[in-house]
């Protein structure tokens, strides 16, 4: 089966520009057709769906780094490439990794045709209970996949702590004076790092 090298690019989740250099450098496999189209030649999937089925998550905790999410993608997708996964999905959300709540993650570990998802880190899935999740989808047959192990540093943990103090906040004070309440703990927090 053979597809356009723009609709190839919109499958995969990455710029048209990013699948070009991948046909270029040999990591994805097509043939030229006039002087202006490549035609890619997806591979026949012999594996059992579950086992074929690669997805990358990609996730930023607030909108002001959503540029991230795409360099996000593109980092995945060529990983999943160079270690010969068929990527059939590339999912984007925003979202804290303390929220157990994101509609878009819950649907992937919910989706029994997802036999493995990718990861750039293990806080892009969820930033506590990762093992819970990683058991349960071996349990089935399935696998979540962490590209870089590396440990989180200390502007990820403070961004935890934020995250966890303004949801307890939110629920004692209710979400008008979360924020405000929040800000002032940590204020107060730093104003006893610096004395201390």
């Amino acid at each position: 089966m053979s597809m356009k090298l723009s609709d190839y690019a919109k499958q995969q989740g990455v710029r048209y520009e990013t699948a070009w250099r991948w046909f270029r450098d040999g990591k994805i496999q097509g043939r030229r057709v006039g002087a202006h189209t490549i035609l890619i030649d997806e591979p026949a999937r012999t594996a059992s769906p579950v086992q074929a089925t690669t997805v990358v998550y990609t996730r930023v905790s607030s909108a002001e780094n959503k540029a991230n999410l795409d360099s996000q993608a593109e980092r995945l997708v060529a990983y999943c490439a160079a270690r010969g996964y068929q990527v059939s999905k590339v999912v984007k959300e925003i979202g804290s990794g303390v929220n157990d709540n994101r509609p878009k993650f819950l649907a992937l570990l919910a989706d029994p045709n997802v036999g493995r998802i990718v990861i750039e880190h293990q806080d892009r899935g969820t930033r506590f209970g990762f093992r819970y999740i990683e058991t349960l989808l071996t349990a089935y047959g399935r696998e979540i996949e962490v590209v870089n192990h590396a440990e989180n540093g200390t502007e990820d943990l403070l961004s935890d702590l934020t995250s966890i103090m303004y949801s307890f906040c939110a629920r004692l004070y209710g979400q008008r004076r979360a924020k405000r309440k929040t800000e002032r703990i940590i204020q107060e927090l730093e104003a006893q790092d610096a004395t201390g």
